[in-house]
């Protein structure tokens, strides 16, 4: 059944908040222009078990609108529930490529010594319009009530009767929406149809505010549609899937892969416009490897360094699915290992993603940590290894300044700020949809050359257009100090939550441009 299995994570369905792609498209009875313009996905696997929670940001009229997102079997009302939305941004913040700031220590102070720390694997009833759809081809499968959705779960015999019956109900679907749902009709997808009760939804600086929504179900091919998603494209998309699975990273078996460049030594001026910075960094990526998926994390989820902001406990991993993941075929229960999450990222226009996403499992990776290799040099790029440990990480670094009176003075030690210095954050780059494009000369902004990227360091930095602002949210963290050597987890994580490494997270994300 390898067309529904391209439907895998294809219960990618909609809800609010973030900033990228939609695997499904709305649908409205008021005809107005409907645009998704931020959606995130988590995503736990094990065994044959997805579970799958989306948030996203909906722009437009709010008359009784729906989403439509194909689906691999029938959902029954157990399968569906809302989830509050605060647990996203702190999936967001952990896979996010990271700004780091160091000092360098005083090179006659003497040499601390510090044993590295490896972290073990933790333990861890709507209202249907009335119609008769049969004459469609089309067959209400299940109906119920979740929260502010009246959900429909459909079946149809030909996408042409799908198309004319949400038509027929009023629907003003995407033009051209028919052959986006063919192939999808024709390996026998399932529909999963959220319509929104506008009396029930909440408006936030004038979007609505949906709930999330979280369902699971059993495939044996790990996949994300994203072809149905195109019809309500107005421009570029950004596509951010983060998986959490047990011990094991993900890549595209469909597309080619390719690893952010990693252990960048950037100015200060990054410190102001991190989002940006990044956002041009992966278009260059994107640009010497067109069609590629960029792989921005893989780490054991049960540790971080350094880390950017509240790391996850038990109680956010049985919010997002953990507490069903165990159901699935070929999956134990309880499940006794640790989960790596694996953060990747696409972008391509209403033309460019011909082919849904399909996953396969990959070998583990190392790379952007503060880990010096042969000759002293920090890490490069991704490199084979028996653990997944690789970060986009980029960094602020403050040379000593200070007087230098000892015979055998040691360069290089890095560290936290020091005494009455203000700084030392790590910086998540989130929200990356609405980080303005176009308007920095990578080599302006690098303070070392980026040979994959043919970038060379050097150069006046681009001024920030005015009004535009990288949008990312404070993170409050704790100050990363010393010159740990090694991937203990910083910044304040509970030594004792062994149920951090509890699940599958996914996270995808789209823009308009």
């Amino acid at each position: 059944m390898k067309a529904a299995a391209l439907a895998v994570a294809a219960a990618l369905v909609a809800a609010p908040a973030a900033a990228h792609a939609f695997c499904g498209f709305y649908v409205n009875g008021a005809g107005g222009e409907m645009f998704n313009d931020a959606t995130q996905v988590v995503l736990m696997r094990m065994g044959t078990r997805t579970v799958l929670a989306m948030q996203n940001n909906y722009r437009g009229p709010l008359e009784a609108f729906a989403m439509v997102v194909p689906v691999p079997v029938v959902l029954k009302e157990k399968d569906v529930k809302t989830l509050p939305k605060e647990v996203f941004a702190k999936v967001d913040a952990m896979g996010a490529p990271r700004l780091v700031e160091y000092w360098e220590e005083d090179p006659c102070a003497p040499e601390m010594k510090y044993e590295r720390l490896d972290m073990a694997a933790a333990v861890p009833a709507g209202a249907v319009p009335e119609s008769k759809p049969d004459k469609y081809g089309v067959k209400i499968e299940a109906q119920f009530v979740v929260g502010e959705y009246q959900i429909v779960i459909l079946s149809a015999q030909d996408s042409t009767g799908l198309d004319r019956w949400l038509r027929d109900q009023h629907y003003q679907i995407p033009a051209g929406a028919e052959p986006l749902l063919r192939p999808y009709v024709e390996a026998g997808s399932k529909f999963f149809v959220a319509k929104v009760d506008p009396a029930k939804v909440k408006l936030e600086d004038g979007r609505a505010a949906l709930s999330p929504l979280r369902f699971h179900y059993d495939t044996e091919e790990l996949a994300l549609p994203i072809r149905l998603g195109l019809a309500n494209s107005s421009g570029k998309q950004d596509l951010i899937v983060s998986i959490f699975a047990p011990q094991q990273r993900y890549e595209l078996a469909n597309y080619k892969n390719v690893t952010i460049p990693t252990n960048l030594d950037v100015k200060d001026e990054v410190r102001t416009r991190f989002g940006e910075f990044y956002a041009a960094l992966f278009d260059r990526t994107i640009e010497k490897n067109p069609g590629a998926v960029v792989t921005e994390y893989a780490w054991d989820a049960s540790s971080c360094d350094p880390c950017p902001g509240p790391t996850l406990d038990g109680g956010d991993f049985a919010t997002l699915g953990a507490d069903v993941l165990g159901g699935g075929s070929g999956a134990a229960s309880p499940y006794d290992g640790g989960f790596v999450l694996t953060r990747l990222h696409a972008r391509y226009g209403k033309d460019g993603a011909p082919n849904d996403l399909v996953f396969k499992a990959a070998p583990p990776i190392i790379g952007g940590r503060e880990v010096p290799g042969a000759g002293g040099k920090l890490e490069e790029g991704a490199t084979p290894s028996g653990m997944n440990n690789f970060q986009g990480r980029y960094a602020i670094r403050h040379p000593w300044t200070g007087p230098i009176k000892c015979d055998k003075p040691i360069r290089g030690r890095w560290g936290g700020p020091p005494s009455g210095v203000a700084g030392g954050d790590i910086k998540p780059a989130t929200d990356l949809a609405f980080a303005p494009r176009g308007q920095v000369p990578l080599a302006a902004l690098v303070a070392q050359d980026v040979p994959e990227l043919e970038i060379k360091a050097g150069g006046a930095v681009a001024p920030a257009p005015e009004g535009s602002k990288t949008k990312e949210p404070e993170v409050k963290t704790e100050t990363y100090r010393g010159t740990k050597k090694g991937c203990g987890c910083d910044a304040g994580a509970d030594p004792g939550s062994g149920l951090l490494a509890l699940g599958a997270l996914g996270l995808l994300r789209r823009r308009r441009s």
